[in-house]
């Protein structure tokens, strides 16, 4: 996936809470030039790609970055804040969730702002018994179902988080990878 989409989506976070002003202006690190870690997984970029973003493939990336830089806030890590206040922290991934789901719902994308609420959810439990595959699985999951759509395998493998928790990050990502396969264009 495109890191250079990904820099671009977190560029346009950072001006949204930049303009906004207050604390989360103040505590920004990057305003014009994000570093990304070479394991970013460049999840704005993925959901971008799918055919159901044509046409609006850098709104739907910054909206999938910024909800995932909410994430990562509440988990303590940011690609643009000072994340060394655990309350702002909070504060910060809050307002960027927020932000993140209120663009899909401008958008009229109601499905995707599903997909992300349950992304939310699945990355909640996954923080509270300590299962960081989990809640990667189900950001995969996520980014693919946005641009590309919902499948049942999808629906079935969320569902399957509720019981054996390994077996659902494989699920998870199985689905995942069959929403962009099956779309993938013939050779």
């Amino acid at each position: 996936m495109s890191s250079e989409q990904t820099r671009d989506a977190l560029t346009a976070v950072a001006a949204q809470l930049s303009e906004e002003g207050g604390l989360l202006a103040a505590a920004l690190v990057a305003r014009d030039a994000v570093t990304l870690a070479d394991d970013d997984p460049a999840l704005g970029a993925l959901a971008a790609s799918g055919p159901l973003s044509e046409g609006r493939e850098a709104r739907i990336a910054t909206v999938v970055e910024a909800v995932y830089e909410g994430f990562l806030l509440h988990g303590g890590s940011s690609r643009l804040l000072d994340a060394s206040d655990p309350d702002l922290n909070i504060l910060a991934g809050d307002r960027l969730y927020a932000f993140g789901l209120a663009e899909l719902a401008e958008l009229g994308d109601l499905a995707s702002v599903r997909e992300l609420a349950d992304v939310i959810a699945i990355c909640a439990q996954a923080r509270a018994i300590d299962d960081p595959a989990l809640a990667a699985a189900a950001w995969q999951l996520g980014a693919s179902a946005i641009g590309w759509g919902q499948s049942p395998q999808g629906e079935a493998a969320k569902a399957a988080v509720a019981g054996d928790h390994s077996s659902a990050t494989d699920a998870l990502g199985a689905a995942a990878r069959m929403l962009r396969d099956d779309h993938a264009p013939s050779r």
